[in-house]
């Protein structure tokens, strides 16, 4: 048994804010996770766009299936609209990877993807708020990961934000990655009618 699938992760299957819905994948969101995995600007700072035909030769054997199935993985929607803004995960950094704060690695580790078009308005914020949230009401304390490329000052600028503190870098990928962290109950709701 693979000891990252007997940690637990969070279990909401959806997570409202004011302006978001975090739901699972369904079949109308593939055009829009075809444009995460292939915008030029959203992919950056993660090793460039993927080629086109690849992704859409992924969606056509899977579905959404290999996306949506995954525990702690939520697309972004438009609460009103219910359209695609991006993707958000809470799941498990694979003790393979460089960039741990314990020594079996395997801590939660928050990542997101915006639609180009949902920059600067807030909503990565909100999304990473609510999730955090959920996860700090459901699970044990424990640390929660961010690790971005030190040149993504957006990214960086929103973890400090949400409050996690930059523990050093290492090398991944060819570029220098930052790694930053929190407690996960740090993200406690205020208590409501006090």
């Amino acid at each position: 048994m693979d000891p990252m699938n007997a940690l637990p992760t969070l279990s909401a299957a959806a997570i409202t804010t004011d302006r978001l819905l975090l739901r699972k994948a369904h079949d109308a969101d593939i055009d829009g996770l075809i444009e995460l995995q292939t915008d030029p600007q959203v992919r950056g700072h993660l090793g460039g766009p993927r080629p086109r035909s690849v992704v859409e030769q992924y969606f056509a054997a899977n579905g959404v299936s290999g996306i949506a199935g995954k525990p702690g993985v939520y697309v972004i929607a438009n609460k009103e609209s219910d359209r695609l803004i991006g993707t958000l995960v809470l799941d498990r950094r694979s003790p393979d990877l460089p960039g741990h704060v314990t020594d079996e690695g395997a801590e939660l580790e928050l990542t997101y993807l915006l639609r180009r078009g949902s920059w600067g308005a807030g909503l990565a914020f909100e999304a990473a708020t609510a999730i955090l949230r959920a996860a700090a009401g459901e699970l044990p304390d424990q640390p929660v990961l961010v690790v971005t490329q030190t040149a993504n000052e957006r990214s960086l600028k929103l973890a400090t934000r949400l409050g996690f503190q930059r523990m050093g870098t290492f090398e991944a990928y060819n570029a220098e990655q930052t790694l930053a962290v929190a407690d996960l109950h740090s993200f406690t709701a205020p208590a409501s009618g006090l």
